[in-house]
């Protein structure tokens, strides 16, 4: 039992690591970072901030993370391969 607290601890330690970096591009007018699990945190083109188009981009990446859940479940997920 003790063990499991210990892992699960662990693993959330490293989650808020990964979550903490962040990837910052500018190219061509466009300045856009993302946050180590893959959420867009800035858009901006032109310099010109666009909050809706980062709502809508994380709310396909959802989904998108989603469906392969899904389909790797479906398909009988990891057990095996490790």
């Amino acid at each position: 039992m003790f063990d499991k607290a210990k892992m699960l601890a662990q693993a959330y330690k490293i989650k808020k690591a990964v979550e903490a970096e962040e990837v910052e591009i500018e190219e061509n007018g466009v300045r856009i970072k993302v946050s180590g699990d893959q959420r867009v945190r800035y858009l901006s083109v032109g310099g010109v901030e666009n909050k809706l188009l980062v709502e809508t981009i994380n709310k396909a990446l959802k989904k998108s993370q989603e469906v392969a859940a899904r389909r790797m479940r479906d398909m009988g997920g990891l057990e095996g391969l490790i």
